[in-house]
């Protein structure tokens, strides 16, 4: 990037501009110029450049001072959309999201995701497209794409890496499949780094560090630390599901391993030690259907699993000294026994000063929370400066 006369740094471009204008750091273009120390000819032209791409508009006069009054300028969050796809082990969420992150359309429905990629993917698009007429809307509009699957996820590459509940999907380039569809940019994520994302910019943006866990058919976490994502060297950061829990070897998991946290404290292995001791249950959501009716024998399954996964996060709290833990997924909603089940154990077993600040809550977003968290993920990425500004640079040489 350029430097001015007498500059040591970069002259700020457009996207830069409009991060500040999102923000509401800046929003005349006098109070750009302060803040950025661009000269007010520079200034005019970045907000003019992204006032013909209908990045932003000017929502009227500021409240004079005396003079002539400043005209304000907001961001145009409905210069485009995106489409997120929150994929789980049976239940799949869809969302259409303007460019603040508001869904204009949803579906929410069962699918299997060992159904493999090109089914699975085949039937997305087509919900995708549902969502587009619905909100009357166009493939042309679409500025991005963010999908979550359950599953170690290569980030850069948008690639599956060896997901145990997803066959056929390990290598498979999800960004690929998307490129003859859709002319725009396609981010693949751990599903529960986007529901930890979704539920930190949603209700916990004043904390730095949160974990948010995931208790489904299986268990997982997402980590927010300094309030982004924490994905660790290859992706697989926060897979406390496979985590060895002792005095339990009798339990395999579906990784292939003795003794995972999800094959103790997972919906799955709730719903198997039910059907054990002659209780129907196929699924996470049968577990709680019998929590919620009162059923004793599963009410203290699932708080026995509390407690199991409370030993878990004791050491991860101990570790890294969240702010909070969310937890969300089906189990979650069985009343508040998985709940106290973690607390018990976690206050107990964790450093005082660790947990002296510590907030242990249920997901306020429930099963939304990762198509909230898919679509924050995506409008960061291409409205980060330097993606506005290449976006930018080549409309103006088409």
């Amino acid at each position: 990037m350029a430097t001015g006369p007498g500059r040591s740094g970069p002259i700020l471009g457009a996207g830069s501009v409009l991060r500040l204008i999102r923000d509401g750091d800046a929003v005349t273009r006098a109070a750009i110029a302060r803040r950025t120390g661009l000269a007010r000819s520079t200034v005019a032209q970045r907000v003019d450049a992204l006032l013909a791409h209908q990045l932003v508009y000017e929502a009227g006069d500021e409240a004079s001072t005396g003079g002539r009054p400043a005209t304000v300028l907001a961001f145009n969050h409905r210069a485009g959309v995106v489409l997120v796809a929150d994929l789980g082990a049976t239940h799949s969420r869809l969302a259409l999201s303007d460019l603040s992150g508001q869904p204009l359309a949803e579906v929410a429905f069962d699918m299997e995701i060992a159904d493999g990629p090109e089914a699975v993917l085949g039937s997305i698009c087509e919900h995708f497209e549902a969502l587009l007429e619905r909100a009357g809307r166009h493939g042309g509009e679409v500025r991005g794409i963010g999908v979550g699957v359950p599953g170690p996820v290569d980030f850069p590459a948008g690639r599956p890496v060896n997901p145990p509940i997803m066959p056929g999907w390990d290598g498979f380039s999800i960004p690929g499949w998307f490129a003859s569809r859709y002319d725009a940019p396609v981010l693949v994520d751990n599903d529960v780094n986007i529901m930890a994302l979704g539920e930190h910019w949603s209700h916990w943006r004043e904390l730095d560090h949160l974990l948010y866990v995931k208790v489904g058919t299986g268990i997982g976490s997402g980590i927010v630390s300094g309030r982004t994502i924490h994905r660790g060297a290859d992706g697989a950061a926060g897979d406390i599901g496979h985590i060895r829990v002792s005095d339990h070897d009798d339990a395999v998991c579906r990784c292939g391993n003795l003794g995972c946290l999800e094959a103790v404290a997972g919906g799955r292995a709730l719903a198997l030690a039910l059907s054990a001791d002659g209780i129907d249950a196929s699924g996470s959501r049968e577990v709680v259907e019998l929590v919620r009716a009162g059923r004793p024998e599963a009410i203290l399954k699932v708080r026995e699993a509390g407690r199991v996964l409370g030993d878990v996060l004791a050491g991860c709290v101990n570790f890294f000294n969240p702010g909070a833990i969310v937890v969300g997924g089906d189990i979650a909603e069985a009343q508040h026994h998985l709940l106290a089940g973690i607390r018990e154990v976690v206050f107990q077993r964790s450093l005082p000063l660790a947990t002296r600040d510590l907030t242990i809550a249920n997901s306020r977003l429930g099963d939304r929370a990762g198509v909230i968290g898919a679509a924050i993920m995506v409008i960061d990425h291409v409205l980060a400066p330097e993606a506005v500004d290449r976006a930018l640079q080549l409309s103006s040489v088409a």
